[in-house]
């Protein structure tokens, strides 16, 4: 039986027993499948801890730093150690996190100062919900709707593994009719035949599911992505990709390797966004991870300062959440 392209996505990376992220622990960094901004430079990390100093000084009640994602510690470790002792005590740090190799990884780099947890929402009660909340390359490693352009109709993409092959079908979307308005590609009919697109609904409900469990904080994202229509303006067989040994794969080489290869998709920031200004947080900051850094630190020219690489690929967003 067929299934939905989500679903295939879910299984590939998040299955606990043998799903991307329970198997291939050891995959972050230059020996692994990819590498983060964290891993590669402390920059990052040197200016979200500026960020934090910042939004600690407008609100110091909030004593609590929680990481979302956080691979194998070494960002929320720069994070610390940017922030100097004196200023690193006077929070508590928290990581969610749902896999147990990671955590272990984690357990072993940060040591005592870190509460773990496998939920935001459960993390956010026990602390009674006023948090500094940042999370790095999180969001395009969760599930995806696959939709492809046919017949002036997008249809989704399901698919049906045989042995070591794999058979991608096209059926009509189950969104409702109610859904629709939260996706900025239903606005507008596609510029490519054939188009294909990605839908993070399940951003959305992550989103949703915690919200109200957030009283008070500011939030910083970090992703690689673009506003609609610009994500796909080059993109006619659309964002995602898997990467196996910092190599690259695209199309029906997603459907190999499963469990031994991340799938990723570029997040579309106005779809993002959209979601969390409904749930009414002030967007603070939208801007490449470029500009970001620049404004923090004293920055060398390299690879995250270039617009045309990844310092424009990746966009930062803040939001603050004020207690009513």
């Amino acid at each position: 039986m067929p299934e939905t392209f989500t679903s295939f996505m879910a299984r590939a990376l998040h299955d606990p027993q043998r799903g991307y992220y329970a198997r291939r622990v050891q995959a972050i960094g230059a020996k692994g499948d990819f590498s983060t901004s964290a891993t590669l430079s402390p920059l990052l990390g040197q200016a979200i801890a500026h960020w934090l100093t910042e939004e600690s000084e407008a609100m110091p009640e909030v004593r609590h730093i929680i990481e979302v994602g956080a691979g194998n510690g070494q960002l929320m470790q720069t994070i610390r150690q940017s922030l100097g002792w004196w200023k690193r005590r006077r929070f508590h740090w928290h990581i969610v996190d749902t896999s147990e190799g990671l955590r272990d990884q984690q357990k072993q780099r940060l040591g005592k100062p870190v509460t773990w947890h496998t939920d935001l929402s459960s993390a956010l009660k026990a602390i009674g919900g006023k948090a500094f909340i940042y999370h790095n390359e999180l969001l395009d490693a969760f599930p995806v709707i696959l939709l492809q352009w046919q017949d002036k109709q997008w249809r989704e993409v399901f698919v049906e593994l045989k042995g070591n092959s794999a058979q991608e079908i096209l059926q009509d979307h189950s969104l409702k009719e109610s859904e629709l308005a939260d996706f900025s590609v239903f606005k507008q009919v596609p510029r490519f035949k054939d188009q294909r697109v990605e839908l993070h609904l399940s951003v959305r409900d992550w989103l949703r599911h915690w919200a109200t469990a957030w009283a008070q904080g500011s939030m910083l994202t970090v992703d690689y992505g673009d506003l609609f229509p610009a994500l796909y303006h080059r993109q006619p067989q659309g964002t995602l990709r898997a990467y196996l040994l910092h190599q690259r794969l695209n199309g029906t080489d997603l459907y190999l390797n499963i469990g031994r290869q991340d799938i990723t998709a570029d997040i579309n920031f106005t779809d993002y966004r959209k979601w969390t200004q409904a749930l009414d947080w002030e967007e603070i900051i939208f801007q490449d991870q470029a500009s970001f850094i620049a404004a923090r630190t004293q920055c060398p020219n390299n690879q995250f300062m270039d617009r045309n690489g990844a310092g424009g690929a990746f966009k930062v967003v803040t939001h603050r959440k004020l207690f009513k």
